[in-house]
Parts: structure tokens; C-alpha cells; sequence
């Protein structure tokens, strides 16, 4: 999913909509919960040897909560990385340049959303 999708998605699905919290980084946004304000996912770009990635240049990534166990059993998937700039024990890494599945992305936004205090908290 590009990172339009992925705000249509986020959209449509939870209602919310990306808030661009850093002038210097036009490009990054969050989406968090009316509610409680908090945070279950962020876009980015990363310069890609930060992420484990070969390659020159940046990556866009989505950071999501989805905690330590099933966070492990995902990571080394395809598209899947160590999150960046997020505790590395319960946030993740979605590279977007298609390599994470469209199902895996939104099975991992539906988790994040659920453990950040949406309507599910028990999923992981």
C-alpha cells in the first residue's frame, strides 16, 4: 500500500486522519485515537541502512504497536523490519514499497488500533 492508501484506508476504517506534527518532515504524519491520543501508527521516511536495508537513499516505513511475540513471529517477513524511532519491543516496521502484503499491513493497523485502546484490547 503507498502511504495514500494507507491514509484512505486509515480513513475510512477507523476515522482518523494523518496529523503532520513536524514542519522540518512534510512527508511524516500520525494517526492516533480521538479518545486517549494515542498514537497506533506512523508514517516516515528512513534512510535505509538505518532500517537494515541495502541500498542508498530512504524508505517510506509505517511504525505499528503490535508488541513483542507476535511482533517477533513477523519480523524478517517481507516488508517487515524493526521499527524506527519507536521501542523496538512493541512497535514494528512496514516498509511501503510494496513488498509488505496489503493483508499483513492491514492486519497489522487493525492490531496496532485494538492495542493503543481501540475497540479490542485483548488481540495480542
Amino acid at each position: 500500500m503507498t502511504p495514500e492508501e494507507i491514509k484512505e484506508y486509515i480513513l475510512s476504517r477507523y476515522g482518523a486522519e494523518p496529523e503532520y506534527l513536524w514542519p522540518d518532515y512534510p512527508d511524516a504524519f500520525i494517526f492516533r485515537h480521538d479518545g486517549n491520543r494515542k498514537w497506533f501508527a506512523i508514517v516516515m521516511e528512513v534512510q535505509r541502512a538505518k532500517i537494515g536495508l541495502s541500498g542508498e537513499g530512504t524508505a517510506r516505513l509505517m511504525n505499528v504497536k503490535c508488541g513483542p511475540l507476535l511482533g517477533g513471529s513477523f519480523i524478517g517477513s517481507p516488508g517487515v523490519v524493526p521499527a524506527w524511532h519507536m521501542n523496538k519491543k512493541n512497535w514494528i516496521g512496514l516498509v511501503l514499497d510494496g513488498e509488505a502484503g496489503e493483508e499483513t499491513i492491514k492486519e497489522l493497523l487493525e492490531i496496532s488500533f485494538d492495542m493503543t485502546g481501540g475497540t479490542n484490547n485483548n488481540k495480542c
